[in-house]
């Protein structure tokens, strides 16, 4: 069994989780520019055996897709050509940044810590990652 990894997209910063290889538990890896987001991946590919990459799907309430869906579409027609072997699914990531910023506070992040959105892009990206693992049960 591999790894699954989820992807926060971000027009600056993506952040990034990953499961444990039994895909257990989901963990915060990091945070990365985005303009080094493919590199990252194809370094990280090749390091680890990760079986699925998700990609959050920002949708606003009424179902539309808010306005970064294009930026996303673009890396996802990328990611396939230099990581064509690992399939892509996308995942809802409606109220992740939510869900993240109050985790943060629940696990007792100090309020500096927690204006880091660095932090709060790698803690999306988790939270996409757990919902997904929550819904395959």
């Amino acid at each position: 069994m591999g790894r699954i990894l989820a992807i926060d997209f971000g027009g600056k910063r993506t952040g990034i989780a990953v499961t444990d290889e039994l895909q257990i538990i989901a963990s915060g890896l990091t945070t990365v520019p985005t303009e080094e987001l493919i590199s990252f991946l194809k370094d990280y590919t090749t390091k680890e055996n990760v079986e699925l990459i998700l990609v959050g799907q920002p949708k606003r309430l009424n179902n539309e897709f808010s306005d970064v869906e294009q930026e996303i579409l673009k890396f996802i027609g990328v990611l396939e050509k230099e990581i064509p072997n690992i399939p892509i699914k996308r995942v809802d990531e409606r109220f992740t940044s939510k869900i993240a910023f109050q985790s943060m506070i629940d696990s007792g992040v100090k309020k500096k810590r927690r204006r880091s959105k660095e932090l709060l892009d790698e803690v999306s990206a988790t939270v996409i990652l757990q919902s997904y693992l929550y819904n395959q049960q």
